[in-house]
């Protein structure tokens, strides 16, 4: 799971680039509650937070999701639930931000069960980028790795939505991934100095720059 940033160009302020990891798990927890409750999800979105998974080094935090434009559902998500802006029915999308912070711990505190992602995940995208994989087959692969190595741990994220969605392979193959590549920006997060002690004491700013920075999207 480890992905360094490279050197080669100036970087963003830590608050930006936590906000940016930040703003990964918060889209993952995102399309996880449309996948569960209605099946589909911006393909755009899933599309780079599933290439996310396979970013193993990059010369910045954005560049994991293909630029800023990538994680823009992700800023606008995060702004919302730091200003306590969400609609009560997006209450388990919330848990879920947070049951991944805790997931990651558990990941984090396994090393051998880092390295079989990280070499499965080595393996899924030399196939993904040698065979023209879509969407649904990465969904697939990835869904593999996490039912064999996290959902191994105690602590399990419990996915809330429509039965009939929920019990539809290609979705659960779709919640799985994006459960990863959650993990993933969790990581990423906290490789980056993020912590929860300091998401408690800068949840004003954090919101704050998430919501200035999907703005500047929006003006380009």
């Amino acid at each position: 799971m480890n992905a360094p940033i490279e050197a080669g160009r100036p970087r963003r302020s830590a608050l930006d680039e936590q906000t940016i990891a930040l703003a990964g798990v918060a889209q993952a927890a995102r399309l996880v509650d449309h996948v569960s409750r209605t099946g589909a999800c911006p393909p755009e979105f899933l599309q780079a937070s599933l290439n996310s998974l396979f970013a193993f080094d990059t010369d910045s935090v954005e560049a994991v999701y293909g630029g800023l434009p990538g994680i823009k559902l992700g800023l606008d998500t995060l702004a919302m639930v730091l200003h306590n802006q969400q609609p009560p029915e997006q209450r388990d999308m919330v848990r879920y931000i947070f049951n991944l912070l805790y997931l990651e711990r558990k990941f984090a505190a396994d090393p051998a069960m880092m390295a079989v992602v990280r070499s499965r995940l080595e393996h899924a995208s030399f196939r993904a980028e040698h065979f023209a994989a879509h969407a649904n087959d990465i969904c697939h692969s990835v869904s593999g790795i996490y039912q064999d190595t996290l959902s191994n741990l105690k602590f399990r994220i419990k996915v809330s939505g429509s039965a009939q969605h929920l019990q539809n392979r290609q979705s659960a193959d779709t919640i799985r991934a994006l459960l990863l590549a959650g993990v993933r920006a969790t990581f990423l997060w906290r490789q980056l100095g993020g912590r929860r002690w300091k998401l408690v004491l800068q949840r004003r700013a954090i919101g704050q720059r998430a919501q200035e920075l999907s703005r500047e999207l929006d003006v380009i």
